[in-house]
């Protein structure tokens, strides 16, 4: 069976060229969310294998959202990427820091995503 990935996003272009690398090239099953809200009820109906969230949404930041997911039962133990358009050494490191199994600047194209995700994650393509 493969990897479930849960993107969490509110640009609607980046969740499908996330879902298009995720997809068609790695070949694992992929939801979306496009708010805090959305990620937090997505995982708590069914949970991922990995969340790949982005830092910056309208609705609640990433860092607030990290929490409130790993608040879920099992959270602590959810593999989650942070996806960001601040993909400065500083940021990343601070980002790594949170516990995090890895940080992916934005943009970014399909291929590269999905080699990305499969190397933090230690996944291979299907």
């Amino acid at each position: 069976m493969s990897p479930h990935v849960l993107v969490v996003d509110d640009e609607h272009a980046i969740r499908m060229v996330a879902r298009l690398g995720l997809e068609r090239v790695a070949g694992w099953s992929v939801s979306e969310a496009a708010g805090a809200d959305a990620a937090v009820e997505a995982v708590a109906a069914r949970r991922p294998d990995a969340v790949l969230l982005d830092v910056m949404m309208p609705d609640q930041d990433g860092l607030r959202t990290l929490a409130r997911l790993r608040a879920l039962p099992g959270g602590d133990e959810l593999s989650v990427v942070f996806l960001t358009a601040t993909a400065q050494r500083t940021e990343i490191e601070r980002l790594r820091g949170l516990g995090v199994d890895g940080v992916i600047g934005k943009p970014f194209d399909p291929r590269s995503l999905a080699a990305e995700v499969s190397a933090l994650l230690g996944w291979s393509p299907a």
